[in-house]
């Protein structure tokens, strides 16, 4: 016997369809008849794509197509920022607890 499977949308097809249903141009039968796919999943759809909206316009355009890994770079680049600037503040201290020059030769 084979199984079913199921069907993959893309997100443009998603995307496709729940503006459609949020135009309210057509009621949701006629859609997922139209489309071949289950109201429940067009519920699901619009949905998200209305939940999702709010967040474009929180974060902005520009950070939404940030990469995980360019993410996960700048996290790595903060954290040695912090600990080079806690090494800083302690020499600093020690040089002035010694009576060293705390001048910057710079």
């Amino acid at each position: 016997m084979s199984q079913n499977k199921r069907k993959q949308h893309s997100a443009q097809f998603k995307a496709k369809v729940a503006l459609e249903a949020i135009k309210g141009e057509k009621t949701i039968a006629e859609i997922a008849s139209h489309y071949s796919v289950h109201p429940t999943m067009i519920h699901n759809w619009k949905r998200q794509l209305l939940d999702g909206a709010s967040e474009l316009f929180e974060r902005g355009a520009k950070s939404s197509a940030v990469e995980p890994e360019t993410s996960a770079q700048v996290d790595e680049l903060y954290r040695q920022i912090g600990k080079l600037q806690v090494e800083r503040d302690f020499l600093a201290n020690r040089s002035a607890r010694l009576g060293l020059p705390t001048e910057k030769p710079w």
